[in-house]
């Protein structure tokens, strides 16, 4: 099957879609808001000191997650190696990789591949760094030469926000909204 060009096409009408939904299809999601930042305190969940995520979605069924991670310190964050790729945009500061001659500076955006290991650090200076990161698969925290030290993924990032919310007095629950 071909497809016309759009100038081919006879314009199209405003009518919705009429036919049946497919089946298993989940509801959509939309997150108003999430490039002001401008949340109430309680949506972003610990992770480590001055560190916090906000979660956008989590996808239980295809393993990968999107949050916003606030780091609110200057110095190394992590080391870890990806099992699936990543994909970042920073909406505000900056921070770099140790192994890469790269920035990531507020308005860009940077794809990680699966396998590449690295160690994010947040540079002097800088008060705050907000990324929006769509993670497929599990980070790997790692020691200098790569043995493996911890484990992160969709499943323990849905825990630890669905207990965060219960603390904060959201419920368990609030969490659900951003499962698919």
């Amino acid at each position: 099957m071909t497809s016309a060009s759009t100038t081919d096409r006879p314009k199209a009408t405003a009518i919705p879609y009429q036919g049946a939904p497919l089946p298993n299809v989940p509801e959509d999601l939309v997150v108003p808001n999430i490039v002001n930042l401008d949340f109430e305190e309680r949506l972003w969940v610990p992770q480590a000191p001055d560190v916090w995520f906000r979660p956008i979605l989590f996808n239980v069924t295809q393993g990968y997650f999107v949050n916003l991670l606030r780091v609110r310190r200057s110095g190394i964050l992590s080391r870890h190696r990806h099992t699936g790729p990543v994909h970042a945009t920073v909406l505000k500061g900056k921070w770099h990789y140790l192994e890469h001659p790269w920035w990531a500076t507020e308005g860009s955006h940077a794809f990680e591949p699966p396998g590449d290991i690295h160690t994010l650090e947040v540079p002097d200076g800088v008060e705050e760094m907000v990324t929006l990161f769509h993670v497929t698969g599990a980070y790997i925290y790692v020691d200098p030469v790569g043995n493996p030290l911890g484990v992160e993924d969709v499943f323990s990032k849905l825990a630890s926000a669905r207990a965060h919310y219960e603390k904060v007095g959201l419920g368990a629950e609030y969490v659900d909204q951003f499962v698919r």
